[in-house]
């Protein structure tokens, strides 16, 4: 068994990345949850491992958000100068 937090909020992040999340088990930020040890298992806690925990590996929180959806700024806003 594979113990595992979610430490980092998905909100901003794609759709996939939270249905990953979703799909582990996870509801609430800083839950903690025993989940098989099985391949499928590993690679999904690999994809959203900027989000989530491992007991065992080191977790620092991402810097800058590799994955997040950036948006553009309007045009009226660069008209101001903001």
């Amino acid at each position: 068994m594979i113990k595992a937090t979610w430490r980092k909020s998905t909100i901003g992040y794609s759709v996939d990345l939270r249905e990953t999340v979703r799909s582990l088990g996870f509801r609430k930020l800083n839950q903690t949850r025993e989940l098989p040890e099985t391949d499928a298992v590993r690679g999904m806690l690999r994809k959203v491992s900027f989000l989530v925990s491992v007991e065992g590996v080191p977790w620092k929180p991402p810097k800058r958000a590799r994955y997040k959806i950036w948006t553009k700024r309007s045009a009226k806003k660069h008209s101001r100068g903001k």
